[in-house]
């Protein structure tokens, strides 16, 4: 078992460290809101820190689930970021969705200071992390990958190196673009046969069964037709995601014409105070 940081108690990180710990390793928990750091503690036990440098003191891996790159970036860096407080030879885990350029300039400045950095974004949602079963898609050196995926196996239901540093960052990236299009897809279906006088739920039981078939469907079709938007990832989250991937794509000339119009989709459904909603509200501004 290992001695671990998780820096983040958020809706995904509070249960994914939680995961750590009923899996027996030794945690140390910091959130910026000392209220939540205190009620996982109570929750699950080990301990919790007033600062990123003392959580990370002396671990062997140290993970971060925040917000974006400025809030990954403040957990890092300066006198109480956790980099100060890491050993050498040391991993660290970055499972925020942030841009490959932050993981890229973080890798090195781990590299510099003689210990691991790996980013690995999560897909999955809340119910993932809650389960134990978040996929992870991972971005760094093959070693320190391998210190890594034995302890990220607490939570996940896959986890898998895809390349360099940045790479787990590009990789969500394209799963965010898929789920973009997917939900739009299924907004507009539902909503078309709602018009045509259909059996919506029918229909979605029988084309679920043929090639339309996607996770989108199985999980959102019921309350995106109750119109039930509670559930999972929350469309100003998307939007923060969204705009990573559109960057990118700037950045290496792949062209996301269907990405960059459900995202404009989403920014009506913000101006409609849906920000909170998650994404498969789309539906509302049909």
């Amino acid at each position: 078992m290992s001695n671990v940081a998780f820096i983040g108690l958020g809706v995904m990180g509070f249960p994914m460290a939680g995961h750590l710990r009923r899996a027996g390793h030794d945690v140390v928990v910091y959130n910026r809101t000392p209220a939540v750091a205190a009620k996982w503690v109570e929750k699950f036990g080990g301990r919790s820190e007033p600062a990123p440098r003392e959580a990370a003191r002396d671990r062997d891996c140290v993970f971060a689930c925040v917000g974006n790159d400025d809030d990954l970036r403040s957990v890092c860096l300066g006198d109480d970021g956790a980099f100060a407080g890491m050993r050498r030879g040391a991993v660290f885990v970055d499972h925020t969705t942030a841009s490959a350029t932050v993981a890229r300039a973080l890798a090195g400045e781990a590299e510099r200071r003689g210990f691991g950095f790996v980013d690995a974004p999560v897909s999955g949602g809340q119910a993932g992390a809650e389960k134990g079963q978040l996929t992870v898609m991972c971005g760094g050196g093959e070693a320190d990958f391998a210190k890594a995926e034995p302890v990220i196996a607490a939570y996940a239901r896959s986890c898998r190196l895809m390349g360099p540093a940045g790479a787990g960052q590009l990789t969500k990236m394209v799963n965010q673009i898929c789920i973009a299009g997917l939900v739009q897809a299924l907004a507009e279906g539902v909503r078309f046969a709602e018009a045509a006088g259909l059996d919506p739920k029918g229909v979605v039981d029988v084309i679920s069964k043929g090639a339309a078939q996607s996770w989108q469907m199985d999980n959102r079709h019921e309350t995106m037709i109750a119109r039930q938007f509670d559930f999972g990832f929350a469309v100003d989250w998307m939007r923060k995601d969204l705009a990573i991937c559109l960057d990118e794509a700037r950045r290496n000339g792949a062209p996301l014409p269907v990405t960059a119009l459900v995202d404009q989709f989403y920014r009506d459904v913000q101006a409609k105070g849906g920000g909170r909603l998650d994404t498969s509200s789309l539906i509302t501004r049909l």
